[in-house]
């Protein structure tokens, strides 16, 4: 049986407090993620998938580091950090937003949760946010306090969750509205718990406050859940690009603007607020973008996992790339790969026949409307 010890990258790579339960409950491989391990291997990816789609997954995403920003000026300097409007975001609400810099770079894509009044949350993805706000708050002037809390978040995700979060906190929990968080304990565990998750299904995210009882949550969540199906799991690269939702440093990067992504819903650049990046999204914005996401289906035999290089993209005889795959996959739901992919503005209209560079050779593909699966989102919203 596989052990804790049997994984180590070093000291300098932190273990959640989920990783021993993790270990015991089948996790075979380990990646990096904002320098701590995540959970990537718990078998079959496609059986991972059908367990999240069909009944319910346990994830450990302790990854998710979270930056607390509190103090008077909190809310006001959280503000600063994205281009989208927050003047209407109540206590216990979360939203999803964009950091960005001076040129309007993509810094992180983080989930954002208001607790209380003076006192937020940036649920992060894969940069160091942390020492980006605590650097820009040295000339900022304003009155706020920046830490990393002791918060390690789990992703309970699937049509079943809602029934398993009913067995753990009781019925009212079913109330909990999308994008909204919950103060909450489960036998004396303190927890935040969200109506949000990376999976484009229902789902909850349970945030620890208390790491010295990672393992014990794990298992009170596990026991809860087993008349419901529920497996543990790690995150699915099948559902997520179905969804198509972003995986920073694939996807997006801080070289990556909101338009070319197609994020203008999350921008108010003409906002009276302040923030990082503002005129820098206006020129964008005004000048418009020579490249653009698209979603792409690859016409080749089944994709065995994931890509883990950028394949280039050519339109059809021409030798000069155009673009790049960001992240592809293949899905058993529709038997097909799909694909998100960063193309020329001229080459990204919807039908478009294009060719991917895949190692095996050229290989045809066809741009095509993303996301891929629910594009309404009606799944995750319940």
């Amino acid at each position: 049986m596989t052990q804790p010890d049997d994984f180590g990258f070093g000291t300098q790579i932190r273990k959640s407090p989920y990783f021993d339960a993790t270990v015991r409950w089948g996790a075979a491989g380990f990646s990096v993620y904002n320098h701590m391990y995540i959970p990537r291997d718990f078998g079959d990816p496609e059986q991972n998938f059908w367990n999240l789609v069909n009944d319910a997954i346990l994830c450990d995403v302790a990854v998710e580091r979270q930056v607390e920003i509190t103090g008077p000026d909190a809310a006001r300097f959280v503000q600063m950090l994205t281009p989208r409007d927050l003047s209407k975001l109540a206590v216990g609400q979360c939203r999803y937003i964009l950091i960005t810099n001076a040129k309007g770079g993509i810094i992180n894509d983080p989930v954002l949760l208001r607790l209380e009044e003076n006192r937020f949350w940036i649920s992060l993805a894969d940069s160091d946010v942390l020492l980006w706000a605590q650097g820009v708050a040295v000339h900022a002037g304003m009155d706020v306090s920046i830490h990393e809390p002791d918060v390690s978040p789990l992703q309970l995700q699937g049509p079943r969750s809602m029934d398993i979060m009913k067995a753990l906190f009781g019925e009212d929990i079913a109330d909990l509205k999308y994008y909204w968080l919950r103060h909450v304990e489960l036998n004396g565990i303190p927890l935040v718990v969200s109506r949000t998750g990376w999976s484009s299904e229902l789902g909850y995210e349970l945030y620890l406050q208390d790491g010295s009882r990672g393992s014990e949550l794990w298992e009170a969540i596990m026991a809860a859940g087993q008349p419901f199906g529920l497996k543990p799991g790690h995150t699915s690269s099948i559902r997520r690009i179905e969804g198509g939702m972003l995986s920073y440093h694939a996807d997006a990067d801080i070289d990556t603007n909101p338009f070319e992504l197609g994020l203008d819903r999350l921008l108010n650049i003409d906002m009276d607020a302040e923030f990082i990046g503002k005129a820098a999204l206006r020129a964008i914005r005004d000048e418009g973008v020579s490249r653009k996401q698209v979603g792409l289906v690859i016409d080749t035999d089944p994709l065995k996992g994931p890509n883990t290089t950028f394949w280039p993209i050519h339109a059809p005889g021409s030798a000069a790339p155009l673009g790049k795959v960001t992240s592809a996959v293949y899905t058993p739901r529709s038997k097909r790969n799909i694909a998100l992919a960063m193309v020329s503005s001229a080459h990204a209209d919807v039908g478009t026949k294009l060719e991917v560079a895949m190692p095996q050779g050229k290989v045809p593909a066809t741009v095509v409307e993303r996301p891929f699966f629910d594009p309404k989102k009606k799944i995750a919203a319940g």
